[in-house]
């Protein structure tokens, strides 16, 4: 369906610099990020819970403190108090073997605590924490010093992971609302917002080859930036068939041409389980798109937009983005050839620091043959989340973290507008299940060679 012309690739490698601070700095500054995103948020907005998937953002802000609270101070910090002792029941996530939790469908009936107590609550344990890692030499080699800052910067990802939750859960609680809010004003426009053609969509050749890939060492990282989990390792090698991947993600524009050749009403072009979903859900659009005459809307954390063209698009399912590759006459990537490509670029692109809550557009964010491999929208991979060969989840509780969810949901790599920067790497490895679709997710195509 696409006219994509042909270009040799000619990466080079390329590092990115970012600055380091002390262990209690660092942790200071994501805890204050996430105090930050939910600024122009009632209490009340603040305690909504729009469906079983997604949770209250005062449920975000406290099971991120107990996460410090529950595996760092209390194993680690001799004098510490409990700040409430209920709290282990009403904000464990999934950890079993801490012990039993409040049922996941039902965190949006906690109407107590109130979100006051909840940051006195974070206050609490901030200022256990910074006490605690002021106390530890970030150069020990002592045990339990070391488990300390290893657990403090995990804790710091924990809390980054849950800052994209926050605000991709609460945009779909506002979007239930019959007023659609806008939560944050509206970006200014920029000169090339409109009237300007899509950059074309460009296949970049790879040789294959034999390749190394995930992170040399998780979990055991003293640095936020220096950080990677335990499922983006161990390193290996695999070999890689010759492949093309195309020079940045689909646009809305193109989205528009799949459904107005009937990709929603066709099932040749899904998957089993996609074509169910679709007719059981009833989807003729990706998420927040509502049609108003010939016109097509879309709801973002600025409020309802008209839709951008040249805009990535987003809030697809892993069904859809199969479908649509399908369509394309071409497939979506496996992980391994989207880290290939990206390995050797620069972490930058549209995250959740600058503001702007929307996906990128067609040519406005290149890094040599490749536009927005960061930053914009998740994209969707074919590779089924799994164990990387040798792979060994973390010791005790977190064994929990990543491994037990190795079942049944799909990569996705690059982050997305919604995503703190910190947060996002080569290794980075994003999973979820193949119908969801809340999360900023997007594709980019690839076909063999």
């Amino acid at each position: 369906m696409f006219d994509l012309q042909e270009s040799a690739s000619s990466l080079s490698p390329q590092r990115q610099n970012r600055s380091t601070s002390s262990p209690a700095d660092q942790f200071t500054a994501v805890r204050q990020a996430t105090l930050d995103l939910i600024e122009g948020l009632s209490n009340e907005d603040m305690c909504l819970q729009s469906m079983e998937d997604a949770s209250p953002a005062k449920w975000h802000l406290a099971h991120t403190t107990w996460f410090f609270e529950e595996l760092i101070l209390k194993p680690f910090s001799r004098n510490y108090r409990c700040f409430n002792d209920h709290f282990n029941y009403l904000f464990n996530s999934y950890y079993e073997a801490i012990g039993d939790r409040h049922p996941r469908p039902l965190r949006g009936m906690l109407s107590r605590p109130s979100c006051d107590e909840i940051i006195d609550y974070r206050h609490h344990v901030d200022a256990a924490m910074r006490s605690l890692l002021d106390e530890t030499d970030p150069g020990t080699n002592d045990n339990s010093g070391g488990e300390v800052l290893a657990r403090t910067m995990l804790g710091c990802h924990h809390e980054m992971q849950h800052q994209e939750l926050l605000l991709t859960d609460q945009l779909h609680a506002f979007s239930q609302h019959p007023l659609l809010p806008q939560w944050k004003p509206a970006p200014a426009p920029s000169p090339s917002q409109s009237g300007s053609a899509a950059s074309s969509m460009r296949w970049v050749k790879h040789e294959g080859g034999i390749r190394s890939f995930g992170a040399d060492a998780t979990g055991g990282s003293k640095t936020v930036d220096h950080f990677a989990y335990d499922c983006e390792g161990p390193r290996h090698q695999r070999l890689m068939q010759p492949f093309s991947l195309s020079s940045r993600p689909v646009t809305n524009g193109e989205w528009l041409a799949f459904m107005a050749e009937d990709g929603y009403r066709n099932p040749e072009l899904w998957l089993s389980d996609g074509w169910a979903k679709v007719k059981a859900a009833g989807w003729e659009a990706p998420l927040y798109w509502r049609q108003s005459g010939d016109r097509w809307l879309r709801y973002t954390p600025h409020g309802e937009r008209e839709l951008e063209l040249n805009e990535y698009v987003s809030h697809i399912s892993y069904f859809e983005a199969d479908a649509f590759a399908r369509w394309a006459g071409a497939r979506l990537p496996d992980e391994f050839e989207w880290e290939a490509v990206a390995a050797d670029q620069h972490v930058r692109g549209r995250f959740q620091e600058s503001g702007i809550w929307l996906p990128g557009r067609a040519g406005s964010a290149t890094d040599g043959e490749f536009e927005a491999l960061f930053g914009s929208v998740w994209e969707w991979t074919r590779s089924p989340y799994a164990a990387y060969p040798r792979f060994k989840p973390l010791d005790g509780a977190l064994a929990e973290y990543n491994g037990k969810f190795m079942c049944g949901q799909f990569v996705l790599r690059g982050g997305a507008f919604t995503s703190p920067a910190a947060l996002i790497r080569p290794t980075y490895r994003n999973f979820f299940y193949p119908h969801q679709r809340w999360q900023a997710t997007g594709l980019r195509l690839a076909k063999d060679e």
